[in-house]
């Protein structure tokens, strides 16, 4: 009876696991005209196209991507272009703004993008790279680099009286 009992166990195991893989599929809809690519690269191949509005299946996230089902096209897209959710023609104007906010979703909270394409598990795991930090602090220019920059591009100085300034000046 044990014997009998663990193949029934072992048998429906896969159908249960595909079954919550059927039902966990999300959807969600184009924010925006894209391309869709076949690799998560900006410089990847394209596989299709992304028409504002259309209905898209979420099959995965990688960074900033994500991997969609449109029609019979499947790509990756920026996660920016992709609405979660069910998609609604109402409000289109209200959308639009909500993207241009950054408050696009349900819970209306701005995020940046950098945050935004990754998952908990990837935050959790960070850790500190003191090589990445002192990369990006040799990209640091004085305020000679940054004159000598704006005049070869004719760049003018602007005022903005309702701005003060910080306190100890500019870096």
């Amino acid at each position: 009876m044990k014997k009998i009992t663990g193949i029934l166990i072992a048998a429906s195991l896969p159908a249960l696991v595909f079954a919550n893989l059927v039902f966990a599929a999300e959807t969600g809809s184009a924010l925006k005209n894209d391309s869709l690519r076949v690799e998560p690269f900006t410089d990847a191949k394209v596989a299709g196209n992304l028409v504002r509005g259309d209905s898209v299946e979420i099959l995965s996230k990688k960074g900033a991507w994500l991997q969609v089902k449109v029609k019979k096209n499947t790509g990756w897209v920026r996660l920016l272009s992709v609405k979660r959710g069910s998609s609604s023609n109402t409000n289109q104007a209200g959308g639009l703004l909500a993207v241009a906010s950054g408050r696009a979703g349900t819970g209306q909270v701005v995020s940046t993008t950098g945050i935004r394409g990754l998952s908990a598990e990837e935050l959790k795991a960070a850790k500190f790279n003191e090589t990445e930090v002192k990369t990006l602090e040799s990209y640091t220019q004085s305020a000679e680099q940054g004159s000598q920059f704006a005049a070869a591009g004719d760049l003018k100085t602007v005022s903005f009286t309702n701005l003060t300034a910080a306190k100890g000046g500019a870096k």
